[in-house]
């Protein structure tokens, strides 16, 4: 609440009953004694029932000429909703209200004068048992939670939320973002303290949340003691800060240079103009807060038009309303912009305009009672104050703007409040915008509506910020409380073998059943069976080819880099075996960057071979002498280092920058633990492949390109053969990998890899090996060469 209603828990609207003094004496026995006489400013208008009101027209009695606007129009709309209730034919027929209106001047005592002088009907001090205990009272303004116990306080009422509505608002509004890390700042008196405990409360047990500080600040301008709390929050690394109170304080916010924070303002400093300034709005523009509803009244403005202070300043009792005449009234209301006739955004107002609804309908609904129903037992209806209580506990209407109006069993209103956001315009100005709302349900809870569109946040990213002590766990770890810390802040330490953790980040133990790619299982024994047997021939036909690396069929197609591509296929063959067993840290690391640095050395010699083939087929036509220069063994070593080089500089980023990890998945079976290798990040894996499949294409079409060449250097079919089966091999890998679940992805790599490996090897190398074993009459260069005329 404001600062000035703090004090002022009897800003209320109170409904009696024009009872001479004898009359409430003898329906209500009390004791009562005559002290003396009030000396109260208000206004009255007769009728058949009386509404009583408490607003603030003035700033402290002893100070006439501070003339408190909002309070006069608080008064003034009290008597338009009045007004408005006489003339609706349905709404109590026959009855006319009247009203008397007391100024408070925000002042505990005299608001408790005028509270004692509606009940007794008379202007007169007097001592009075428990009297307002048994009068209906609605209140427009006070939030304090105290008020719900129905033992101290039968017949309060009110049409504004109680504080503990606003801290659970809060509180989803912090989980909505992901807030778990917020500081707060309170003020050193009862309502901020209770404020403070409330939400400690609330965090404590919702588990949304926790305080990083929590700081009183001081009413005075200890400078020391505010500069201590600034350099708290800075050091701090919650992102999000909730104030309750920044009187003194806004200040040292500006020296200081706090920035990059998110604000959330309480009920109270949500509307505040004095911290919506251009020189603040670099610190706390963005600022979220919830406030008030607003509503709309039709009609309101052109009833406050007829309104002048002088209308108020005597009457028949002998008192008045105004005691000072502001100067605005003297000139034309229609042509000045005043906030007296600001209605672009009614708070508590729209509060008193539902209050004395809410009083109008319980006494509609009495009044319509038959005898024998409701809190009657006998034939005749008595119209007494705790008979109207039951009809305003029973009372449910919706207003105009579509507010549903109706009171729980603590008197408390169906909460709402809107949610108010900070706006810092190109201008240089500033707004407060509504950007969403928080109603309470008894059956639902706190629900929270925000267009995210809507909200300015003050940052570069212009996105919500992260506020959270520490990162969630990953699965296969458990939290371990830091010492003196609040719950927010862990670590995550992993579990002990044979244990998962659960949704709390708890470490279980549980006989569930583990599964991996296993050499024991029969899919893994193939494969590695498969991979050995696939080393084994390329140790085979490497021995054949250095045997006979003197015939002309070898040394016809580049003896050195067919050395060098069969070396690159038994690693390729080997590194599938780093995908079966159960992952570690190291295989996890070890596997895709063996996997990636292979097959692009095996890659790149063929691309080089590729190339060397098409140079040398140039080189034998007249005047292509000079093709040859460019491919020679220097240059060829050269380009498959270069090639090389690039993959191993793009695992090695990976690795450094996130590298997989052994992973406990228990997503696709609930009875099953699955042993995986995280990739740690995607982006690496899919560049890896990405990078072999540039250089498979461009292979594959340079060897198309020169398929047609003589039969002499007819290795341009066969390398077009092989790099169609190496494409699609691994075309088909990729859905085929990312649709199966768990160790069946590892086992379509491995067979990936074991494939495209095979697919090489009896393409480019087969043919040669039939050659020399089956048919060495052919290997000769006669024969060779004859083959080419013969062409």
């Amino acid at each position: 609440m404001w600062l000035l209603f703090q004090t002022n828990l009897l800003l209320l609207i109170l409904l009696y009953f024009y009872f001479s003094y004898a009359l409430l004496s003898s329906v209500f026995p009390c004791s009562c004694q005559l002290q003396g006489k009030f000396h109260l400013n208000g206004v009255h208008k007769t009728g058949d029932v009386i509404l009583g009101g408490l607003f603030p027209v003035h700033f402290f009695r002893s100070v006439p000429d501070l003339f408190y606007v909002q309070g006069f129009r608080l008064a003034q709309i009290m008597a338009f909703a009045i007004d408005e209730i006489n003339r609706n034919s349905e709404l109590l027929p026959n009855v006319t209200l009247g009203y008397t209106l007391y100024d408070n001047c925000a002042e505990l005592g005299i608001a408790f004068q005028g509270a004692l002088s509606l009940v007794n009907g008379q202007e007169e001090q007097i001592i009075l048992d428990d009297a307002l205990c048994i009068f209906p009272q609605v209140s427009y303004f006070a939030t304090c939670s105290c008020l719900t116990d129905r033992q101290k306080y039968p017949s309060f009422f009110r049409t504004i939320p109680s504080d503990d509505f606003q801290v659970r608002a809060m509180i989803q509004i912090l989980k909505h973002f992901g807030w778990t890390w917020a500081g707060l700042l309170i003020s050193d008196d009862d309502y901020g303290h209770n404020a403070a405990k409330s939400l400690q409360s609330e965090l404590s047990r919702s588990g949304e949340g926790c305080l990083a500080y929590f700081e009183v600040l001081p009413r005075d301008k200890d400078t020391d003691e505010v500069r201590r709390i600034v350099n708290v929050m800075k050091k701090s690394t919650a992102r999000v800060v909730i104030f309750q109170y920044l009187v003194y304080y806004n200040a040292q916010v500006v020296r200081q240079n706090v920035t990059g924070l998110q604000w959330m303002a309480s009920e109270a400093w949500t509307a505040a103009a004095v911290l919506q300034t251009p020189h603040l709005m670099p610190y706390l523009g963005g600022t979220l807060g919830i406030a008030i509803r607003h509503g709309e009244i039709p009609g309101l403005r052109e009833f406050l038009l007829k309104i002048h202070p002088t209308l108020h300043y005597n009457n028949s009792y002998g008192n008045s309303m105004v005691r000072f005449l502001p100067l605005l009234w003297y000139e034309d209301l229609e042509k000045v912009d005043t906030e007296f006739l600001d209605i672009s955004s009614l708070r508590p107002e729209y509060n008193v305009y539902k209050a004395v609804y809410a009083l109008a309908h319980s006494l509609d609904n009495m009044l319509r009672c038959k005898p024998g129903n409701g809190p009657f037992r006998a034939k005749r209806i008595f119209c007494s104050p705790d008979s109207l209580l039951y009809y305003l506990e029973m009372v449910n209407f919706t207003t105009p703007f579509g507010d549903q109006v109706s009171f729980d069993e603590n008197g408390d209103v169906v909460p709402i409040y809107d949610v108010m956001n900070w706006l810092w315009l190109p201008d240089g100005s500033t707004k407060v915008q509504n950007v969403g709302e928080i109603k309470g349900s008894a059956f639902r809870g706190e629900e929270l509506i925000l267009d995210e569109d809507k909200i300015f946040w003050n940052f570069d990213s212009k996105k919500p910020p992260r506020s959270i002590c520490s990162e969630s766990c990953p699965p296969g770890t458990h939290m371990v409380r830091r010492k003196g810390e609040p719950k927010c802040c862990f670590d995550c330490i992993p579990c002990s073998e044979g244990k998962i953790t659960n949704k709390s980040s708890r470490c279980l133990s549980f006989n569930m059943k583990t599964e991996f790619l296993s050499y024991h299982e029969p899919l893994g024994i193939c494969l590695a069976a498969t991979s050995l047997l696939g080393t084994l021939i390329c140790a085979v036909v490497l021995g054949i080819f250095f045997y006979h690396r003197r015939t002309p069929i070898i040394r016809a197609n580049n003896s050195e880099l067919s050395f060098q591509l069969l070396l690159s296929l038994k690693l390729c063959l080997l590194c599938s075996l780093l995908f079966i067993g159960r992952p570690r840290l190291w295989t996890c690391q070890l596997r895709h960057a063996a996997f990636g640095i292979s097959f692009v050395l095996c890659v790149s010699c063929i691309l080089v071979k590729t190339m060397v083939v098409l140079g040398v087929f140039k080189a034998s036509k007249p005047g292509g002498g000079t093709s040859l220069k460019w491919f020679g063994v220097t240059q060829q070593r050269g380009t498959v280092l270069c090639l090389t080089s690039i993959q191993a500089a793009i695992c090695t980023t990976w690795l450094v920058s996130s590298s997989p990890t052994p992973h406990k998945n228990t997503q696709y079976q609930n009875d099953k633990i699955v042993y995986e290798c995280a990739f740690g990040s995607t982006v690496g894996f899919a560049v890896l492949l990405g990078y072999i499949g540039i250089l498979a294409f461009l292979s594959f079409l340079i060897a198309f390109l020169a398929r047609n060449l003589p039969d002499s250097f007819n290795e341009a079919k066969l390398i077009t053969f092989s790099m169609l089966i190496f494409c699609a091999v691994w075309v088909a890998f990729v859905p085929v990998y990312i649709s199966s679940p768990g160790n069946y992805a590892d086992a379509v790599e491995v067979f990936a890899i074991l494939a495209s490996s095979f697919g090489l090897l009896i393409t480019l190398f087969g043919p040669k090996c039939y050659i020399i074993i089956m048919r060495p009459e052919l290997n000769t260069k006669k024969a060779i060469m004859g083959r080419g005329s013969e062409s």
